[in-house]
């Protein structure tokens, strides 16, 4: 009896881990767009596990600094190419890649802020060995779970110039008990179990990787921008990794808008040009 009893909870325990797994997976979105009038090319870029992300380089001088771009959870690169024009203006080169599990790069088990990280690392690793490209000014920008993974990633590489972080949420765990809420999913005890699964899976700590505490570790400028109106991270979110820095490197900047767009993107395009031009010059 016990042991029947037994196989049912192993059952039980791997389909529900199942269910797991697939409630959080991110969407796949393939965009359809490219950077118009730009001298893009699509590049392989080879990450961890002998997989493959898709990406758009965009060159500009030889020896010019260099900016990679990274989307947030079920976007793709598409979503961040507003930025390219007035960036490549400005005089940087661009590299907007797609994470494993998203648009066109390569599928893996599972995505997490730290496989973000890891295809950050990678694509940085690229980046420096192509001859349009200063190795020695490269920075980050990335968007919710990307701007996560860029300030993972700064807060233990130091030689990135400069971050731009774009609605990152403070904390993995408080960013999952609201999708559990909005879920309608009590944190007591199936909640409190999702938590502990993804920590599991992902084999990290939330405390190890939550933006409010990789901060304190991040020794290069940082520009920490958040929408007001942002419904999906709360501003509250921002204020508390600014409350958290250790220097005065790090700025916040809060701007009308929500978390996909940021209004008066012309504005918001000029504030990023200016921390720029102070952090990677």
């Amino acid at each position: 009896m016990f042991a029947s009893l037994a196989i049912l909870l192993c059952v039980a325990l791997f389909a529900l881990n199942l269910l797991i797994r697939r409630g959080l997976a991110a969407p796949r979105i393939a965009g359809e767009a490219t950077p118009e009038e730009l001298p893009w090319h699509v590049v392989s870029i080879p990450t961890v596990r002998q997989k493959k992300l898709f990406g758009w380089f965009i060159p500009s001088l030889p020896g010019a600094p260099c900016l990679v771009i990274l989307h947030g959870w079920g976007s793709n690169a598409e979503m961040m190419l507003p930025l390219a024009r007035p960036l490549h203006a400005a005089g940087y080169g661009l590299l907007f890649f797609e994470a494993r599990n998203h648009g066109r790069s390569d599928g893996d088990d599972f995505s997490s802020l730290p496989r973000f990280a890891e295809d950050i690392e990678c694509a940085i690793a690229w980046l420096r060995l192509q001859a349009e490209v200063d190795p020695l000014r490269i920075g980050l920008i990335g968007h919710s779970v990307g701007a996560g993974a860029a300030l993972l990633v700064a807060s233990r590489c130091q030689d990135i110039r400069a971050v731009i972080s774009l609605s990152a949420f403070s904390h993995p765990a408080s960013m999952m008990r609201r999708w559990l809420s909005a879920k309608g999913i009590p944190f007591w005890p199936l909640g409190a179990y999702i938590l502990a699964y993804v920590q599991h899976v992902i084999a990290h700590r939330f405390e190890e990787i939550a933006p409010r505490n990789t901060i304190k570790r991040v020794s290069c400028p940082t520009l920490l921008v958040h929408a007001e109106d942002d419904r999906t991270v709360p501003v509250e979110d921002a204020r508390e990794i600014h409350a958290n820095r250790t220097g005065e490197q790090v700025r916040l900047l809060i701007v009308p808008g929500d978390h996909e767009q940021f209004d008066d993107l012309e504005q918001r395009i000029t504030d990023l040009l200016d921390f720029l031009r102070y952090s990677m010059q």
